[in-house]
């Protein structure tokens, strides 16, 4: 499924979440683009340069695209990894409304996590978030954004996908 997708907006938005995770308090490192679709998710244990830098470096490397901007919130450990990676040129910390895109992605997760009562363990929760990034980047289209005629087409389209991603996977 992620390689039907197409590519990602030059202006990506990074934010991370706290989650309990077996017991222990681990972070949920997501960036999404400007459109929405999720770019990648992260699950370490620490919030901090190490776990940020992480995330840049894995992000630069599936994306294959180099971001024009990358919005974050003012947490200290991204300035420091865009310092790191020569993107601080590019790196725009804003308050919570600038990196709204972000915040809004975790909602899903929020409410997958109540349903399951909570991960089991880090290596799960890792796995299922990154199934779950690629079919909702397949799945969401945001109805409210485009006519009815052409929700139908994306519709169809993301059926097709989804038939030959379970086609492929079984």
């Amino acid at each position: 499924m992620r390689r039907s997708r197409r590519r990602p907006t030059a202006r990506w938005h990074l934010d991370e979440m706290a989650a309990r995770i077996g017991g222990q308090r681990m972070w949920l490192w997501r960036a999404v683009d400007d459109e929405g679709e999720v770019l990648d998710v992260l699950v370490q244990k620490r919030r901090n340069k190490a776990a940020a830098l992480k995330l840049f470096r894995k992000l630069l490397r599936n994306q294959g695209v180099r971001p024009q901007s990358i919005v974050t919130d003012k947490l200290a450990s991204y300035r420091a990894a865009a310092k790191i990676l020569g993107l601080a040129g590019r790196h725009r910390p804003g308050g919570m409304r600038a990196n709204n895109r972000a915040e809004n992605s975790h909602l899903a997760i929020r409410r997958r996590e109540r349903k399951q009562q909570k991960f089991k363990s880090q290596g799960s929760a890792q796995q299922f978030l990154s199934a779950h990034a690629a079919v909702y980047n397949v799945l969401n289209l945001q109805p409210h954004l485009i006519r009815r005629s052409t929700l139908r087409l994306f519709r169809a389209e993301a059926h097709r996908t989804w038939a030959m991603a379970t086609a492929a996977a079984a």
